[in-house]
């Protein structure tokens, strides 16, 4: 009998209660959120109760939640300590995650027996550094993303008593883990409150000012364009075996502010890259998994300092945007649900003709003839829409726009048989509270 490899868990974002629930089905070990107002995603798209209901979730799914507090905090920040601390109480996460050294004295103090987790914002790129924290309390420490794969296998050698968390894909900064200010001076924004304008992804012109007179003259570019500061994506999925080889606690996918589908996409390919490397670690290839990443829209992949210093390569100097065919088409959120006939026929009972459809919500625009592509979180298959129909009136239209709730109905029909069943489930588990 082949004995499983052991793996490190696999922490995924969540910056909506819907990533919370997408994260848990498609096979993260455990969720980060924000504190609305006290992390480094001040501006995610969920409250307070949000993020209680996404831990309730995860938890009935035996999933862990770590909240992130890792803002860099001032004497201001201390005197809204006592709401923090109510906040906390209330939503029971697993852990805390700081950067802050005297947020860690009061988490120690408030929470003693709370697991401190120490964010990337506290850089830690080496052993020493590892080590001092473990000493003020802290139980794993998210290592910088600047750590070549070499300089972690050293620290995991010299730290084996204590848990270390790795980036694995998501954007990467023009700073250290994300210690920058452009946004603070430029837009009044702060960076370290999740509110990052992104200035690292602006097009600039360089200017060239003549010092006596102040006259301004432009400096001719060459086609390498003026994206001077950004960075393309962390993807380690190429070098997902050595990772795993090198005994890492935990790999975290960068994201907060991502779509529900970015998350389920970058969480299912993980997990399942992770699984077939368990089972068989000599024969693992990435490529397979590798596909599934690459129909996301992204600014490119690097793999940034896994090597060491920084290639050229990792930055694309021409654009921001992305070359990716594919778009999130929308969400499923009913299947076999009773709707209007074409005809305009409301009785009771009355279904669309194939029994039933699958309802689909959409997030962007969809047209007769595309193709739609189904991710679950094992399998995958893909229909053509030969017709697009209203799933409210069901009106056929030659296409239809996201927004407003707007879904279109898909015969039941036109769906594979056997993933039905796997569609139904998750669709039941989704919306349980």
């Amino acid at each position: 009998m082949m004995l499983m490899k052991k793996l490190p868990e696999l922490l995924a974002p969540a910056g909506t209660l819907d990533a919370f629930k997408t994260a848990v089905l498609y096979g993260a070990d455990a969720i980060y959120a924000g504190l609305p107002g006290f992390s480094m995603r001040a501006r995610a798209k969920i409250d307070v109760d949000g993020v209680k209901s996404g831990i309730e979730f995860a938890h009935s799914h035996g999933k862990k939640v770590y909240l992130a507090f890792n803002l860099f905090a001032h004497e201001r920040d201390f005197e809204n300590m006592s709401r923090v601390a109510e906040v906390v109480e209330y939503l029971k996460p697993d852990a805390l995650i700081v950067a802050d050294a005297g947020v860690l004295m009061w988490c120690k103090e408030k929470f003693p027996d709370m697991p401190i987790h120490i964010s990337t914002q506290a850089n830690i790129c080496s052993a020493a550094s590892v080590k001092f924290w473990q000493s003020a309390g802290a139980s794993l420490c998210v290592l910088a993303r600047e750590v070549s794969h070499p300089e972690f296998c050293e620290i995991r050698k010299q730290c084996p008593d204590v848990k270390l968390e790795i980036f694995v894909h998501g954007a990467m900064c023009m700073a250290y883990s994300g210690r920058c200010l452009l946004s603070n001076y430029i837009t009044g924004r702060p960076s370290n409150r999740g509110a990052c304008a992104q200035l690292c992804r602006w097009k600039y012109d360089v200017i060239l000012r003549e010092r006596e007179s102040g006259v301004e003259m432009p400096i001719d570019e060459d086609e390498r364009g003026a994206y001077i500061l950004n960075s393309k994506d962390l993807c380690l999925m190429p070098r997902l075996a050595e990772v795993l080889e090198s005994a890492p606690d935990s790999l975290k996918i960068e994201g907060r502010n991502r779509s529900e589908y970015y998350v389920g996409s970058v969480v299912r390919a993980y997990r399942n890259a992770m699984d077939a490397w368990a089972r068989d670690p000599v024969n693992f290839n990435p490529d397979e998994f590798m596909a599934d990443l690459n129909v996301l829209e992204t600014r490119g992949y690097t793999t940034a300092f896994f090597d060491g210093p920084l290639p050229a390569t990792a930055h694309d100097f021409d654009t921001t945007k992305s070359d990716s065919a594919f778009h999130a088409a929308g969400v499923v959120t009913a299947v076999d649900e009773f709707r209007p006939s074409p005809n305009g026929a409301t009785g009771e009972g009355d279904r669309v003709s194939g029994g039933g459809g699958i309802v689909l919500e959409l997030r962007n625009e969809v047209r007769a003839g595309d193709e739609i592509t189904f991710l679950l979180p094992r399998d995958k298959f893909s229909i053509k829409l030969d017709k697009i129909q209203n799933a409210k009136t069901g009106e056929f239209v030659p296409k239809m726009s996201a927004g407003q709730g707007n879904s279109i109905l898909i015969p039941v029909a036109k769906i594979p048989h056997e993933y039905l069943p796997q569609i139904q489930q998750y669709i039941l588990a989704y919306k349980r509270k």
